[in-house]
């Protein structure tokens, strides 16, 4: 919730940044090009007020009549305007907005402020997504197993083999009931609460170094192909590097239908010399 209200004033100031670039228009005025400033101090204007031809003068003699020009200029009292040469001085006004359109920079800056609108309008929801708490369905979450209870030890048993769960990265076991006194002595409650409906869900990971272990059909054994890590039936270590026995998920029952809890830390394998079934190789080792 916290994540929330932070991303929501960072997104409140940059809308207000936004608006306040977006605000700050400097007022456009013309100025006159050198050849109209040449024409001007050169051009001579007649007693009607209508401007004579320019003629085709040096730019000395241009620069002599500037400065005769300035002189009788300086000379006049009051600070009023003057006249030259009998045309009234025209005082200077701002060209208007409208006609003189959009400038370079008023189009730069919009285009500026227009990309980063669409930049946070793209990104905000991302980040939302990204942010925002969901529950998982895959593997990270609960895992509905396809299967109900009776199929599924239908299959273990039909097929000598655990029922793989893709979804979960998990195999589903049968837990053989009479083991149970002997796993109470070396197990958790948190691991033996399967035990005690008959099956166990063990992740498909090799505690060693992270392999995905497949099950032997010969020997009904875990063997990890990497480096030889072998497991029993139940996930219990028999042989190779391995650090303990195969690590497992929670499950969770509900009448026929069965899910595997994904979500945290699996529940850590059993010790080293870990035992409670006593199944040995029943055939040739894969690995």
């Amino acid at each position: 919730m916290a994540v929330a209200i932070v991303i929501i004033l960072i997104l409140v100031v940059a809308a207000i940044s936004i608006v306040l670039l977006a605000s700050r228009t400097r007022p456009s005025t013309g100025s006159l090009s050198r050849e109209t400033r040449q024409r001007d101090r050169a051009g001579e204007s007649s007693e009607e007020g209508e401007l004579v031809p320019v003629s085709t003068s040096t730019s000395t003699e241009i620069e002599a009549a500037g400065r005769e020009r300035a002189d009788e200029t300086r000379s006049t009292l009051g600070g009023g305007l003057t006249r030259r040469h009998k045309g009234e001085v025209v005082e200077y006004e701002p060209v208007d907005e409208e006609e003189l359109g959009v400038t370079r920079r008023q189009f730069l800056n919009r285009g500026l402020l227009t990309a980063v609108g669409f930049s946070i309008a793209a990104f905000a929801p991302a980040m939302l997504a990204f942010l925002w708490p969901f529950r998982a369905t895959g593997f990270g979450g609960v895992v509905k197993v396809d299967k109900s209870i009776p199929d599924i030890k239908a299959y273990i048993t039909a097929n000598r083999q655990p029922y793989y769960v893709p979804l979960a990265r998990t195999y589903i076991e049968l837990y053989p009931p009479s083991s149970l006194p002997a796993a109470k002595k070396v197990y958790k409650p948190t691991a033996l609460s399967e035990m005690e409906q008959g099956f166990v869900a063990l992740y498909q990971r090799c505690v060693h170094l992270g392999c995905r272990v497949p099950f032997c059909q010969s020997s009904q054994w875990f063997e990890c192909p990497c480096h030889g890590s072998k497991y029993n039936r139940v996930g219990e270590k028999k042989a190779g590097p391995a650090p303990r026995g195969l690590d497992r998920w929670p499950m969770i029952f509900q009448g026929d239908a069965v899910s595997i809890d994904t979500n945290g830390n699996p529940i850590i394998g059993p010790p080293i010399g870990t035992n409670t079934t006593g199944q040995e190789p029943e055939g040739p080792l894969c690995v």
